[in-house]
């Protein structure tokens, strides 16, 4: 049986039309007395340890069951409703991904209120924004530190609590507001609240009370394309896409016995729960599935936390996994005869991987790569990774590769705040490297081939702008009717769309499986994503770019920078990439060199380079040997698409220089304004290739 075909068929007690608190309730109950929540020492004041939670060791990881989750979220909801909170209320939480983020997500939905997003990184001036936009009546916040932001901002605010998640230290600015305040409380004082007043049935009521179709939370963008915008999504926004998740990446039966999220399953927790990516697939899900929730809790100590929790699958973004693979490739560079060692092994794996039937020689290599590199990979990675999961960006296809080969198998997917976010992913069973894997089941895809021109061409399939509709699609953004109108068409566009995709197995809407008949029962809008995606005739997806960011060259010709950017992704030399050319006749790039891997092939051909790295992106070596990695690049692309010019930039792309979105995406926009003189110089005067 397909694979999908199997998704559609398959039944289970996690599957079905409810609200998120009340498929939290059902999974609490099933699994009782499994580990939900694993939390770190030594990272946090908590304010409810230890008389909520035992103090966790320093450095070290303590448990929490269902049953004690679920008791402490019950707890949280009566503290939230004896505090004012009515249904349908907003309530940001501004906070760092940790357990506490988790429990008061999870009690804010019971308590009958929708969740509003704020990232950390958050200026005072975009607090005010997305707590006043949402109309928010009171506020969740991790420390001091972003007590003190909102504070700074509550005079425009209408807020009729904030709760601090840490103790806040006598003595600091802020600590006076928990003292003389009574609209300022600590989460142990809100759960003490909530728990001498919490009532069975009056919770059962706040459930019982709660539709599906209600809204659930306001999701903001995170801003690459403008001001963000709040995306309205349901309860069934989201558990309809547990649902598809949990079909593809659950314990049906899959070929070949692969893995599968389900009670036995852990996951290190460690990208922006206020994304809706890490929501849905590191939160939403595996308490649905029952599965255990490992908090991070430090990126710097993020290699000691996946030795300690040994996850059996995590989600990351491809910005993560070539970091990962950087730290590798520099571990194995510590002496010429171990980076020969590995550089032999990288091309056994990837070449094991991309051979269908590997004979007895290419089997002999890669054990032995296996015994001499693969094996500590995964074993940096805790030992026990079944596979891991890509969203949020494009991963090259060479590193993608490389990682099946490794037996370290990345999954990659597709997916925007507003569907939820998962359009597509590759099943466990049916990987395809270089897709985004199919639709998932009761989403329905099409391709508007209008949008794209000259230049972007399918090789097995239609290209063209992707068009999604299901019920894990909003109905439209907060409070912009406009913006809402613009992103929705309610027929599909007579000129230049093909290629309507079901569900269930990627033929035409004219199928008659069972997930088809379910799609053309259903009536929707179909939204547009502003992505260009290639449906292949085996019903997957390949992501080609974002339609704003097609770089349309002033000869007509069409280019797609992810591609592109995407082969310098296992570079050594080459930290990230990213490729100009709208309105021009030529495509160039910024690139950021590799400062270290740069002063380590210097050392290596005896060449003394300035100290200063703007000093050593203007060394006419350095242009001339990453002028190499660029020709090399261009050998696997059309004439037109080539790079013909480059600058060197000393400063990489990054949240704290405001290049990147706290989901690692580059903000194109941003860093043309921040390099606009070396844009400048990049179009003036003669072309001359890789100058």
């Amino acid at each position: 049986m397909d694979p999908r075909d199997a998704e559609a068929a398959y039944e289970s007690e996690v599957l079905g039309r409810t609200t998120l608190p009340a498929a939290f309730e059902a999974s609490a109950e099933r699994n009782a007395n499994r580990i939900a929540q694993r939390y770190k020492g030594g990272v946090y004041d908590r304010s409810i340890a230890p008389s909520v939670v035992p103090r966790a060791p320093d450095g070290d990881y303590a448990d929490l069951s269902y049953a004690e989750l679920r008791g402490i979220v019950r707890s949280l909801a009566a503290g939230f409703r004896d505090l004012g909170l009515d249904a349908g209320d907003r309530v940001g939480i501004l906070a760092n991904t940790r357990m506490e983020w988790a429990q008061c997500d999870l009690a804010v939905l019971a308590a009958g209120g929708v969740v509003t997003t704020v990232y950390t990184s958050s200026s005072e001036r975009q607090v005010r924004y997305l707590l006043s936009d949402a109309g928010a009546s009171g506020v969740v916040v991790e420390n001091a530190e972003s007590l003190r932001r909102v504070l700074a901002v509550e005079d425009d605010l209408d807020l009729d609590f904030v709760v601090v998640m840490d103790d806040v230290a006598d003595g600091s600015d802020v600590a006076g507001a928990l003292c003389d305040r009574d609209d300022v409380l600590s989460l142990a004082d809100l759960h003490a609240r909530g728990e001498a007043a919490f009532d069975e049935a009056a919770h059962e009521s706040w459930l019982a009370a709660r539709d599906p179709d209600d809204l659930a939370s306001l999701v903001y963008t995170s801003g690459t394309t403008g001001r963000p915008k709040g995306v309205r999504l349901s309860h069934w926004n989201f558990k309809s896409n547990v649902d598809g998740c949990y079909r593809r990446f659950g314990p049906r039966r899959k070929r070949g016995d692969a893995p599968a999220i389900g009670p036995r399953a852990t996951t290190l927790s460690f990208l922006p729960l206020a994304h809706v990516f890490e929501r849905l697939a590191g939160h939403f899900l595996m308490f649905a599935a029952g599965s255990t929730v490992a908090y991070a809790e430090s990126p710097d100590t993020l290699r000691e936390d996946f030795r300690l929790v040994r996850p059996t699958v995590a989600t990351s973004v491809p910005r993560v996994y070539e970091k990962l693979y950087d730290a590798i490739r520099e571990q194995a560079s510590e002496s010429p005869a171990k980076e020969r060692i590995f550089e032999w092994a990288v091309g056994v794996g990837r070449a094991y991987h991309e051979e269908p039937s590997p004979g007895p020689l290419l089997s002999a290599k890669h054990r032995l790569a296996d015994r001499l590199v693969f094996s500590q990979v995964r074993e940096a990675l805790g030992g026990r990774i079944d596979f891991l999961i890509s969203g949020g960006g494009s991963l090259s296809p060479e590193l993608c590769a490389l990682y099946h080969g490794m037996g370290v198998p990345v999954l990659e997917g597709y997916g925007l705040t507003e569907t939820a976010p998962v359009v597509s992913a590759n099943p466990p069973d049916a990987p395809k490297v270089g897709t985004i894997g199919p639709p998932l089941v009761d989403v329905e895809v099409a391709v508007d081939e209008a949008v794209v021109g000259d230049g972007v061409e399918a090789a097995d399939g239609r290209v063209g702008e992707l068009l999604v509709r299901g019920p894990n699609v909003t109905d439209g953004y907060w409070n912009r009717p406009e913006e809402t109108a613009a992103a929705f068409v309610d027929e599909i566009p007579a000129d230049g769309l093909r290629g309507v995709g079901s569900v269930a197995d990627g033929s035409t809407a004219d199928d008659s499986t069972e997930a088809a008949r379910r799609s053309r029962d259903r009536s929707g809008r179909w939204f547009r994503t502003g992505d260009v995606v290639e449906l292949r005739s085996d019903g997957y997806l390949e992501f080609r770019e974002r339609a704003k960011q097609l770089v349309v060259l002033s000869t007509g010709k069409n280019v797609a920078p992810a591609p592109i950017e995407g082969s310098f992704a296992a570079n050594p030399l080459v930290e990230q990439c990213m490729v100009l050319g709208d309105g021009r006749k030529f495509v160039s790039a910024l690139l950021v060199p590799n400062v270290d891997a740069v002063r380590e092939w210097a050392a290596r051909e005896g060449i003394d380079l300035p100290d200063d790295p703007a000093a050593l992106c203007r060394d006419e070596r350095v242009r001339e040997r990453i002028g190499r990695e660029v020709d090399r690049v261009n050998e696997s692309f059309e004439p037109h698409e080539r790079i013909k010019r480059f600058r060197l930039l000393p400063e990489p792309f990054s949240e704290e220089n405001g290049l990147l979105t706290p989901t690692m995406k580059v903000k194109r926009r941003h860093v043309l304004d921040r390099y606009a003189d070396e844009v400048d110089v990049l179009y003036r005067g003669r072309t001359q290739e890789n100058r």
